[in-house]
């Protein structure tokens, strides 16, 4: 019998289980993972915010496993198959993949060719060529027609007892185990382009001749190869490394072949039912084993990528997140742009849209001079400390202009930072914006956000979707859903690590806050413009809807200055 799960997590995390009891009891009365990592130390035994979100996915893991096998043996029992060895084996099974390959031969399937070949009575011909390949299975053949059930001939009754014995085979699980392993080491992604896509598929030409061992396939291999295959432009197929090097091994060797005749003892000795056995070998691997395994491997593989993928998306997004802020000062945002000309916004030191602008610097219009007036000017009227320029088309361009003006009017005291646009046009046309400034032309908005995000990165960006901010790769090709789950937890993280000012916040960065959500952050700020800013955090208690339960798992991260 496996140990209790709060055990195998303490194991698997290198700490104490009475520490893991008491987060999991935490998780289960709605505690969040930030809460518990800041004030509940004490009970956890200084588990980190890492820790605890690992611990979360593991206990989610490991409470979905147990329902598998509770599952798995009431419907093994139903069956009235549940022999105590059967029963063991799935009560010390470890992973979801393992409880499946013991389950395989007793699920329920649709009427199957094995099936029917075993209702018209061939089951004791596959089971006794199978003992004893001296037997001849033309021979033996014949005392099993049954015309009825559509085994009227040698062959059609052959193929009955084959099919009887390919399942038996391919549903062995300790078998489908040792040839997993051996697939998974031996295994090698090939790929190919698909017959007359070689222009359109231009792109993954990397991948029109490639052959790689599955194991060692980084993440954005995997996810460019699988993207080729998606769209068309690739053949990509799993192949032992033995397939590839047919010079050093005979033709025909196949060394997963070996291990089922190996299990089941079939070997050749020239006795008259060899061949025919080793035959429904080379089916069972052929149509049975490797198409499923195959299957099974590649999504694997694709997981894999993709978990790594949106690990690196995460760490990104939290660089970026938790980016030094430049604080409360005037800043000129300015969204490069060439054709359509360069945007420009000015916010004063509370992030309050004072001024918006146009200017045409570069082609065609080229007007150098008459942007730096613009500018100078717009700089000069609001006492702007910082220039915030987005990193996007002409982004270079547009830095040699402010540099330009810095050199012109030295007074100013101008400092000038580009800053990652990334996001700015997805919130420009979003919901938030429009709330936010209804009046102001789309492209404009996009600049309100590049200043805002020099004052401060986190209260700026939570107002994005994570996955739109686009600082990972393949973004689009990854489990959304696994996606948003890891990226909406960096955001609670970051956003929780920081806390926020209770009166200046928004309802976007309210809702990432521990205990809160959209519509209680709303409330906040509806509270906040009826009756003003709250003087203690006490008065948060009188937000509609907000309760002590609320209160005890929010107020930590709420900031009320002085």
């Amino acid at each position: 019998m496996l140990a209790p799960i709060e055990h195998r997590i303490a194991i698997e995390l290198g700490v104490r289980p009475s520490q893991v009891i008491a987060t999991v009891q935490l998780l289960d009365e709605g505690a969040t993972v930030p809460f518990i990592a800041r004030y509940r130390k004490e009970v956890t035994g200084n588990l980190d915010d890492t820790q605890l979100r690992t611990l979360e996915e593991r206990l989610t893991y490991l409470r979905e496993l147990e329902e598998r096998r509770a599952a798995i043996v009431a419907s093994i029992e139903e069956q009235g198959k549940l022999t105590p060895e059967l029963k063991a084996e799935i009560l010390q099974a470890e992973t979801k993949q393992r409880l499946e390959d013991l389950y395989l031969p007793y699920k329920q399937k649709r009427r199957t060719k094995p099936q029917i070949a075993r209702e018209a009575g061939i089951a004791p011909l596959a089971e006794a060529l199978l003992n004893d390949p001296n037997l001849v299975p033309e021979t033996e053949a014949a005392k099993y027609f049954n015309a009825d059930a559509g085994f009227a001939d040698t062959k059609a009754v052959l193929d009955g007892a084959r099919q009887i014995l390919m399942e038996q085979f391919a549903e062995d699980a300790g078998l489908l185990g040792t040839l997993r392993e051996y697939l998974d080491e031996h295994g090698v992604v090939k790929s190919v382009v698909a017959e007359g896509k070689e222009t359109e598929g231009a792109k993954f030409r990397d991948y029109f001749d490639y052959a790689e061992p599955l194991g060692d396939i980084p993440s954005h291999r995997a996810l460019a190869l699988f993207r080729g295959r998606n769209e068309g432009m690739l053949q990509v197929s799993l192949v032992l490394d033995s397939e590839l090097d047919q010079e050093t091994k005979p033709v025909g060797h196949n060394p997963c072949e070996s291990r089922i005749a190996a299990r089941f003892g079939i070997k050749d000795q020239g006795r008259p039912a060899d061949k025919w056995l080793a035959d429904t070998v080379r089916w069972t691997w052929k149509i049975k084993v490797f198409m499923h395994l195959e299957l099974e491997l590649m999504n694997a593989l694709r997981e894999r990528a993709e978990e790594e993928a949106i690990r690196v998306f995460g760490r990104n997004l939290k660089d970026l997140l938790l980016a030094a802020p430049a604080g409360p000062r005037a800043v000129l945002g300015l969204d490069p742009g060439i054709r359509t000309g360069c945007k420009i916004a000015v916010v004063d030191r509370t992030g309050k849209l004072l001024d918006t602008a146009t200017i045409y610097p570069h082609e065609p219009r080229c007007d150098w001079e008459g942007s730096l007036h613009v500018l100078a000017a717009l700089c000069a009227k609001h006492q702007v400390e910082l220039v915030s320029i987005g990193n996007g088309t002409a982004s270079r361009e547009t830095d040699k202009l402010v540099a330009d003006l810095m050199k012109r009017y030295p007074a100013m005291k101008l400092t000038k930072i580009m800053v990652s646009e990334a996001g700015a046009s997805v919130y420009s046309a979003s919901e938030f914006a429009a709330k936010e400034f209804p009046e102001l032309d789309v492209s404009l908005r996009g600049a309100v956000s590049i200043a805002r995000r020099l004052q401060d990165p986190l209260a700026e960006l939570v107002k994005i979707e994570p996955k739109a901010i686009g600082v990972g790769q393949y973004q689009h090709d990854v489990s959304q859903t696994r996606l948003a789950k890891t990226l909406d937890a960096i955001v609670e993280d970051c956003v929780n690590a920081v806390g926020v000012d209770v009166n200046t916040a928004s309802v976007a960065l309210l809702t990432r806050i521990s205990g809160l959500n959209s519509s209680l952050a709303a409330n906040i700020v509806s509270y906040r413009d009826i009756h003003g800013a709250f003087a203690d955090r006490q008065a948060l208690l009188k937000v509609p809807r907000l309760g002590d339960k609320t209160f005890e798992q929010a107020a930590g991260f709420l900031r009320v200055i002085n």
